[in-house]
């Protein structure tokens, strides 16, 4: 049996993006716990396999997770990115690519954080660092570059997350290439800072933009429970007025009734303009 994509592999000019909480693994869970990684990590390769994005935001990888992700999503794939700790290790935000659609021009990790250049750095109230991965990329079929941004907001702070929504439009403004950000904001779509990100019109809800959706509007954290519309989306795609957003999707893809992580990754079909006859 073949499974079916919800958006799956695109060719040029267009991008397929996904943004993807995989589960950090949990230690002494239960032996028959939906969460357990050893359950899990079979289902995550065999929807990546078949979606097959061109661009992958991940959160809560742990450093053996990221490699099987690279692994899973096959050859050509490569990433950046490393743990949010002072020492590189623990949780990351790491970015994975298509090597044979894009090229990497370069990369820089930093902290949310009122010293964003210091690892392993925590301000305005999160108990644990947060980081964001950002690349920018140029597409090998059309020559464009654009950016990638990958992120994690904190849990507990909303003061944060606030602070942190400041800092990724400020990131942002840096440039004026066409941008994705993705992440998991840990905050619903409406909730003040979604409207804090999206106000000034310099990033805009992939999920609001998007010319179609492939998907009922479901919340985005299922905690391996049923599908609902009644749960929050708190995993985003945002992009810069500039990026056409084609298509948009929430995928609660189960197998045999299994989920592959508490989270359903959101995915945009998206397309950075053309400079190449």
């Amino acid at each position: 049996m073949t499974d079916t994509p919800l958006i799956g592999p695109v060719a040029p000019p267009d991008f397929h993006v996904m943004t993807y909480n995989i589960r950090r693994r949990m230690p002494r869970l239960m032996l028959h716990s939906p969460d357990r990684w050893a359950r899990r990590r079979a289902l995550i390769q065999r929807l990546l396999e078949t979606e097959q994005p061109s661009i992958l935001g991940v959160q809560e990888a742990l450093p053996d997770q990221a490699k099987f992700v690279r692994r899973a999503l096959g050859e050509s794939y490569r990433s950046v990115g490393r743990g949010r700790n002072s020492n590189g290790r623990g949780e990351g935000c790491p970015l994975f690519f298509d090597s044979d659609r894009v090229e990497l021009l370069e990369w820089r990790q930093t902290a949310l954080s009122g010293t964003p250049d210091a690892p392993g750095s925590t301000s305005w109230g999160n108990p644990t660092p947060r980081i964001v991965v950002g690349a920018t990329f140029r597409g090998r079929a059309t020559g464009v570059e654009f950016r990638v941004l990958n992120t994690h907001f904190d849990q507990f702070s909303r003061r944060s997350r606030m602070r942190s929504a400041g800092e990724i439009l400020r990131l942002v403004a840096e440039s004026t290439l066409p941008t994705i950000v993705t992440g998991d904001f840990n905050t619903d779509d409406d909730s003040l800072v979604h409207e804090a990100i999206t106000a000034s019109g310099a990033l805009r809800d992939a999920w609001d933009c998007a010319r179609v959706r492939v998907s009922e509007s479901w919340g985005s954290f299922a905690n391996y429970g049923p599908p609902t519309l009644e749960r929050k989306r708190i995993d985003w795609i945002l992009a810069t007025p500039s990026v056409s957003v084609l298509r948009a999707g929430i995928n609660v893809t189960r197998y045999n009734g299994r989920w592959p992580s508490d989270h359903s990754p959101v995915q945009a079909a998206v397309n950075f303009g053309t400079i190449r006859a």
